[in-house]
């Protein structure tokens, strides 16, 4: 984004900003970016496992590998739809996404930070008991691909480069969300749903992710 246009922005007011939530499987990211979503005025969730989908969907076999991260292309992609819609959408965009190597990390976020793009990066933490027993919940047994993932995801994701780091062992979902709304300078929409709706509201969140 040149200088003009990023000067035009803040002239207009609008605000344009990357809330990138990061952590291991099970740690709570979507779930968290579908809440800000709900309570930031003019804000966009976008899901990068969506271009991993269309690249399986897409190419052989053959040369398809087991992790879609690993695709050169997977990265480009998504660096340049983020860089789009942040420079033609006037609000705040949340993307939920794991992202564990450093290269990928400086070919997307830093790479994005380096043409200008304002992206605030949080990881989310939690202990691997607690991430198992949540991957349990949606169906995930210990043996699977997200539950194989946790101690590489652990290890990588507590560097100092993977900051800002928020350990949600002990904090309920309200306090994660404020607490990033308040390392974004952002002010959060009053949340008037009862407890019934908030459980409905998040069980269907968990609804849409599931993968067939």
């Amino acid at each position: 984004m040149s200088a003009e246009v990023i000067a035009m922005l803040h002239k207009k007011g609008m605000e344009q900003l990357i809330i990138w939530i990061n952590g291991a499987f099970g740690s709570g990211k979507t779930t968290i970016a579908y809440e800000l979503n709900r309570r930031i005025p003019n804000s966009f969730v976008y899901d990068p496992e969506n271009v991993g989908y269309f690249i399986r969907k897409n190419i052989p076999k053959e040369i398809l590998k087991d992790d879609f991260q690993d695709h050169v292309i997977w990265r480009e992609i998504n660096h340049s739809i983020l860089q789009t819609i942040n420079t033609e959408f006037p609000g705040i965009i949340i993307v939920p996404m794991t992202i564990v190597n450093p290269q990928y990390f400086n070919e997307i976020i830093n790479n994005l930070r380096s043409n200008g793009f304002e992206v605030k990066h949080f990881t989310l933490l939690a202990n691997r008991e607690i991430l198992l027993k949540r991957l349990r919940s949606r169906g995930d047994n210990k043996n699977s691909w997200p539950a194989i993932q946790i101690e590489r995801c652990i290890s990588s994701l507590s560097r100092d480069m993977f900051r800002i780091h928020i350990n949600t062992d002990s904090l309920t979902l309200e306090e994660i969300i404020e607490r990033i709304a308040r390392e974004s300078n952002i002010e959060l929409q009053p949340d008037n749903r009862g407890i019934i709706k908030k459980k409905i509201d998040r069980f269907m969140t968990q609804i849409k992710q599931i993968r067939i």
